[in-house]
C-alpha cells in the first residue's frame, strides 16, 4: 500500500496537485512501483484530513494520465512501465529546474551568476 506518512500539505497549491507530486516523486524515487496498491478514497481523505471529492480529483487526474486503475468498487493500483516513468521524472525536472529559474530570475541574478550558484550546490 502507498504510504501517505510523511505527505506534508503545503499553502497554495491545490491539495489534489499536492497529492499528484507525492505519487509521482514516490515514483520517482523507487519508492511506488507497478501494482501497487493505493489507499481508498475514503482512507486518504481520512488520513489527511480532506474531502474526498479532492482525493477523488487526484485519482481521475492519475487515471487520466494512465498512472493508475480503477474500477467502480474496486481497488486502485499504480500502472506503470519504464516509459512512463522517465516521462514522470522529466515532467518532475521540468517543472522543478522552471521554478528554481523563474525564482533567480526575480531575484535579478545573471545567468552566470546562477550557473555559478548551482556549481557551488552541486559540488557540495
Amino acid at each position: 500500500m502507498i504510504s501517505f506518512e510523511d505527505f506534508i500539505s503545503v499553502d497554495g497549491i491545490p491539495i489534489y496537485l499536492q497529492i499528484l507530486r507525492h505519487i509521482k516523486r514516490g515514483v520517482v524515487a523507487g519508492a511506488i512501483q507497478n501494482g501497487d496498491e493505493l489507499p481508498s478514497r475514503r482512507v486518504l481523505s481520512a488520513l489527511l484530513g480532506i474531502n474526498p471529492n479532492t482525493i477523488q480529483k487526484a485519482y481521475k487526474a492519475l487515471e487520466d494520465e494512465g498512472l493508475i486503475e480503477s474500477r467502480a468498487g474496486a481497488k486502485s493500483y499504480m500502472s506503470l512501465d519504464v516509459d512512463k516513468t522517465e516521462k514522470i521524472r522529466i515532467q518532475l525536472l521540468e517543472n522543478d529546474v522552471g521554478s528554481i529559474v523563474s525564482s533567480l530570475k526575480q531575484m535579478g541574478l545573471s545567468k552566470e551568476d546562477a550557473v555559478s550558484l548551482i556549481e557551488k550546490h552541486w559540488e557540495n
